[in-house]
């Protein structure tokens, strides 16, 4: 048994490509099919329809019904799922190598002949809209979706790609259809294999995949920087009997081609990405506010968000902003010292064993390249560019990009009981919006 360091790359007929990690010491094969596309494509008014055109390929493709997809599924030992993200589609699944022939040939048929008849269709929209109606229990998913709608507000990330349950509601079968043609092309695809199968094989194998797909050139949009809003934002999401809090706090980060994007990548680490983070330390080690305290920094073909999060009890909900609000103003001023510096780069370098140990996870970070826009070697070269960061570098990135008093501040909980001391927490509180959470 053997492996083939390293991930091949192979330009399809019909314009497609195909990504390969060949390793062979499970009998196991994953497929994707990514389209460079997604939420951001949903109408007006019918956001999740890209999801939801997603969820219809299990729902009656070709001659088979929706029982007869989920028959063969089990029958084959396999597994197929879609993901719809704000600026990718991916749809795919993993097989035992024996059953490789005919799971390529049900998710080819899957992917190329839906059927979306309107009862599995109406089905699918009372499934959903009940999905999204129970969502509004996870008080952590109504911070992040209040999040996403005011810190990218008349921009397509603002748009969640689940929808609403007024959007999804709305949603027709003849627009889940009509999005199926306009977005699913051989030339809008990226395939990968990996695991036991060779180049050969999986050549043909993706070759079969996709044939039912139409050629032509896709219909791809641009998609514009978001704006920056000026200011400090409060949006608080007034949800009764709350004795705990959510609280996510952001502004604008940077862009995977921005120069200042790794430098802030690391600084974000010693800020809030590890256990031992600024952030961890203050909240929860000293003070026991919260269970966890983290920052992130997100990644996209444009700007994408930086943010901070923490779950307190509502009687320590505003000290803990004030205490964040404290940390990150000191973080923008003073950046991270080479004491931090040095001892996340060693983390960092050493621990990013744990983010290629798979062919699965190496071949999607080859085609998070390509899906994202991301630098050539953004992976490839990723602990000689953590090496090459500066103390100053990170100061000044985070200098660059981060703004204190543009930050956008998302609270879950009951506003008759903290609103007052969390607005009162807030130096220089621009504006104060109450979302009803049952609005989301």
């Amino acid at each position: 048994m053997s492996s083939k360091a390293g991930t091949r790359r192979v330009e399809l007929e019909g314009g497609a490509t195909l990504l390969l990690e060949e390793s062979h010491l499970v009998p196991l094969v994953a497929i994707t099919v990514a389209l460079r596309t997604g939420a951001l494509y949903d109408p007006e008014g019918r956001e999740g329809l890209y999801r939801y055109a997603g969820r219809m390929l299990r729902r009656g493709a070709g001659a088979l019904s929706s029982s007869d997809i989920e028959d063969a599924i089990d029958r084959l030992g396999s597994e197929i799922g879609v993901d719809a993200a704000s600026s990718s589609f991916s749809f795919g699944g993993q097989v035992i190598r024996r059953s490789l022939d005919p799971f390529v040939e049900l998710a080819g048929t899957l992917l190329a002949s839906p059927t979306f008849f309107e009862d599995e269709a109406a089905k699918l929209r009372r499934e959903s809209v009940a999905e999204l109606v129970e969502a509004r229990d996870n008080d952590r998913s109504l911070a992040q979706r209040a999040f996403r709608r005011a810190m990218f507000p008349n921009h397509g990330y603002g748009r969640f790609a689940s929808g609403t349950p007024e959007s999804v509601a709305a949603i027709t079968a003849s627009e889940a259809r009509a999005l199926h043609g306009q977005h699913f092309r051989q030339k809008n695809a990226m395939v990968t294999f990996s695991g036991d199968v060779d180049e050969a094989t999986a050549v043909a194998a993706a070759t079969r995949l996709l044939r039912g797909l139409p050629a032509g050139e896709p219909t791809l949009i641009e998609t514009p920087e978001p704006p920056k809003v000026a200011g400090r934002r409060l949006v608080f999401v007034d949800k009764p009997e709350r004795t705990q809090t959510q609280i996510l706090i952001g502004t604008l980060g940077t862009s995977a081609t921005d120069p200042d994007h790794v430098p802030l990548l690391i600084a974000n680490a010693v800020f809030g990405g590890t256990f031992t983070s600024r952030l961890m330390r203050e909240v929860r080690s000293k003070r026991g506010w919260s269970y966890g305290a983290s920052s992130r920094l997100g990644i996209d073909r444009r700007r994408q968000s930086f943010s901070m999060w923490t779950f307190p009890a509502a009687t320590d909900a505003a000290a803990c902003i004030a205490l964040e609000l404290e940390l990150f103003e000191a973080f923008v001023k003073d950046g991270i010292t080479a004491r931090e510096l040095g001892f996340i780069k060693k983390y960092l370098t050493r621990s990013y064993a744990f983010e290629i140990d798979t062919p699965h996870k190496r071949v999607h970070q080859a085609l998070d390249v390509d899906l994202y826009g991301l630098p050539a070697d953004y992976y490839s070269s990723h602990t000689a560019h953590v090496d090459a960061v500066t103390v100053d570098a990170a100061r000044e990135a985070v200098q660059r990009r981060l703004d204190p008093e543009s930050l956008l501040f998302v609270v879950v909980g009951t506003a008759k009981d903290i609103l007052k001391p969390i607005q009162d927490a807030i130096p220089r509180l621009s504006e104060t919006t109450v979302v009803p959470f049952d609005t989301l």
